[in-house]
C-alpha cells in the first residue's frame, strides 16, 4: 500500500497525462463518450493540482521518523516551484530546507529559507515560535548577538513546542547576558532554565556549568 502511495504521489503528472490520454481517446472512438471520459479529466486536474500545490511533502516524514535525510533532501530537491505549494505546505517545505542547511552548517541558507517559511504563514504558534529560535541560534553563529536576543525573546513569547526548547531558548538568553555582563539578567534567565526541568541531557549539563560560573558572581 505505502508503494502505491508513493508512485501515485511521485507519478502524478505522468499519470494525469496518460489519463488525459485516455480520456481524449474515449470521446473520440466513443458515441456520448465524454460521459464516461469525464471522470479521467477530472481525476488528471486533480493530480495535476495536487503536484504543483502540495508535491512530495506528505512522503518526506517517513524518511524523517527513519534518519533518511538524504532521501528526504531528494524528495525536496523533486519541488521545482516551491512558491505554487500551498502556504502551510510551503511553509513547512522551506522549514525543512532551513533544517537541512542548519544540518551542513550553512546558516546563509538556512536563515533564508526560515524566513521564506515564516512569510508563507505559520498557524501553530509553538512552531512558529521554534522558528524564531531557530533564527535566534543562527543569529547567534553569525555573531549577531542583538538580533539572536531578540529573536530568541520573541520565540518565547510565541511559545515552543516543549520544556526542552524553552529551556534551551532560556540559556541562550542567559549566555547572551553573561557575554553583555549583564549579570541580573543573567541569572533570571538561568533560574527560567532551571524552572524549565528538562531532562535532556545537554541541557542539564549546560545548567550545571551555569550553577558553578552564577555562584562565583557577587550580590
Amino acid at each position: 500500500m505505502g508503494s502505491l502511495r508513493r508512485i501515485l504521489v511521485l507519478y502524478r503528472l505522468p499519470i494525469a497525462i496518460a489519463l488525459i490520454a485516455i480520456g481524449i481517446a474515449i470521446t473520440m472512438m466513443m458515441k456520448h463518450g465524454i460521459w464516461v471520459s469525464w471522470i479521467f479529466f477530472l481525476v488528471a486536474i486533480l493530480m495535476i493540482v495536487a503536484h504543483f500545490m502540495i508535491g512530495p511533502i506528505t512522503l518526506i516524514q517517513k524518511h524523517v521518523e527513519d534518519g533518511d535525510f538524504e532521501g528526504a533532501q531528494a524528495l525536496l530537491a523533486r519541488v521545482k516551484y516551491p512558491n505554487l505549494l500551498y502556504k502551510p505546505v510551503r511553509s513547512a517545505y522551506f522549514m525543512l530546507k532551513s533544517n537541512f542547511s542548519t544540518m551542513s552548517e550553512n546558516y546563509e541558507d538556512a536563515e533564508a529559507d526560515i524566513r521564506k517559511s515564516l512569510a508563507a504563514g505559520i498557524d501553530d504558534k509553538s512552531v512558529e515560535g521554534g522558528a524564531y529560535l531557530q533564527l535566534g541560534m543562527i543569529s547567534y553563529k553569525k555573531g549577531n548577538r542583538k538580533e539572536a536576543y531578540e529573536h530568541i525573546k520573541k520565540s518565547l513569547q510565541l511559545g515552543l513546542p516543549d520544556k526542552d526548547s524553552e529551556a534551551s531558548a532560556y540559556l541562550q538568553l542567559c549566555g547572551i547576558c553573561g557575554e553583555r555582563r549583564d549579570f541580573k539578567g543573567m541569572k533570571f534567565y538561568h533560574q527560567k532554565a532551571k524552572a524549565c526541568k528538562s531532562k535532556n541531557e545537554t541541557i542539564v549539563s549546560q545548567l550545571k556549568e551555569m550553577d558553578k560560573y552564577i555562584s562565583r558572581i557577587p550580590g
